[in-house]
């Protein structure tokens, strides 16, 4: 199967209807696909494995379950297995190990853009286009803030990417800029 990302939208949407979820997969997918302009890879195939990372956490959200059921669907649907491997790499618990530029970059692009997204809704603007590094550096101190997140994630993140964490934050930033609108995070400006 030559996966589309049409396909790939349809099947995100009849397993997820949270817009927050939708959200962050829209986040990370645009993310990911800067990242794979950047390496001069095949942007549509590492798009669709970042949209699809977390379509079936909303139906099983345990961990148990998550991603596991998602990557057997995937399977049955025909999708190629570097999108399965990818989805099953994004969480440690899984016990895949990231060994492609593709796992790697969907693993350091996940909780960031959901840090970065919270770091942009608490600004007085509510927008990721005034957002930068060095305000989601300190938020990343503020251990109250987003408390979910796992710092230690996003400095490894950027580690296994071979990128400094700043410009990483601010390659992700500036990716999902691009989609503002279309995030919820365009703002009041």
């Amino acid at each position: 199967m030559t996966a589309s990302r049409d396909e790939a939208w349809s099947l995100l949407t009849e397993y997820t209807k949270s817009e927050s979820l939708i959200r962050h997969a829209l986040a990370v997918e645009a993310a990911v696909r800067g990242y794979a302009r950047r390496f001069g890879e095949d942007e549509e195939l590492w798009g669709i494995a970042a949209l699809l990372h977390d379509f079936d956490y909303e139906r099983w959200p345990d961990l148990s379950e998550h991603p596991f059921r998602g990557a057997e669907i995937l399977r049955e649907r025909g999708y190629p297995e570097l999108i399965v491997r990818a989805v099953l790499s994004h969480g440690d618990h899984t016990g895949v190990p990231r060994q492609t530029k593709l796992e790697h970059a969907l693993f350091a692009c996940d909780e960031l853009c959901g840090f970065i997204t919270a770091a942009a809704l608490v600004r007085p603007s509510k927008s990721v286009l005034d957002l930068s590094s060095s305000s989601v550096r300190k938020r990343m101190k503020d251990k109250a803030f987003a408390r979910a997140v796992r710092r230690e994630d996003l400095v490894r993140g950027a580690e296994e990417l071979g990128i400094p964490l700043d410009e990483h934050i601010t390659n992700v930033i500036r990716s999902m800029r691009e989609r503002a609108e279309e995030l919820g995070l365009k703002g009041e400006m």
